[in-house]
């Protein structure tokens, strides 16, 4: 058999013999992709906040707390949780967040499902009992939102960086 003999099939299937790995080669792709090509920072802000709004019914739940800008630094503590409040009308939403996960509180208490959002990564789902106390295990790194159900309502918090 000849080169001009080849079909496409057979040259597929001769990758695959020779251990060719698809996914390693994508994964250089990216690499290369961000070295000679990265994406502007802007475009980063903006891909973010449209991921947000995906939920068009959704009401955004302003941040009205963040202890890293309004609380007063304790004189040598270390690894001090950052502290969180979202409020969305009558709904207030207060968090923890730690090196080793986040917990929170929805207020007036009941009942909700959370998704930790963190931009392309799969988002972490926590339910609030009916104190409305939520927590997880997994740190919380690089961007992130909360999207709470609760009842018939959706809230969707502001992005953070963790």
């Amino acid at each position: 058999m000849n080169d001009d003999d080849m079909h496409e099939d057979d040259l597929v299937g001769a990758f695959d013999e020779a251990g060719f790995d698809g996914a390693l080669l994508e994964e250089e792709l990216r690499r290369a992709a961000a070295i000679l090509d990265p994406v502007p920072a802007e475009l980063s802000r903006i891909a973010v906040d449209a991921y947000a709004l995906h939920d068009l019914d959704a009401r955004i739940a302003e941040l009205t707390f963040d202890s890293v800008v309004d609380a007063i630094p304790v004189r040598g503590a270390g690894d001090v949780p950052r502290m969180l409040t979202f409020r969305a009308g009558d709904v207030t939403v207060d968090v923890e967040v730690t090196g080793q996960g986040l917990m929170g509180q929805v207020l007036p208490p009941q009942a909700a499902r959370i998704e930790v959002l963190g931009g392309p990564q799969q988002s972490a789902l926590l339910t609030a009992d009916a104190m409305g106390r939520f927590s997880s295990a997994s740190p919380v790194s690089g961007p992130f939102a909360l999207r709470l159900r609760t009842g018939g309502e959706v809230l969707v918090t502001e992005w953070l960086r963790a």
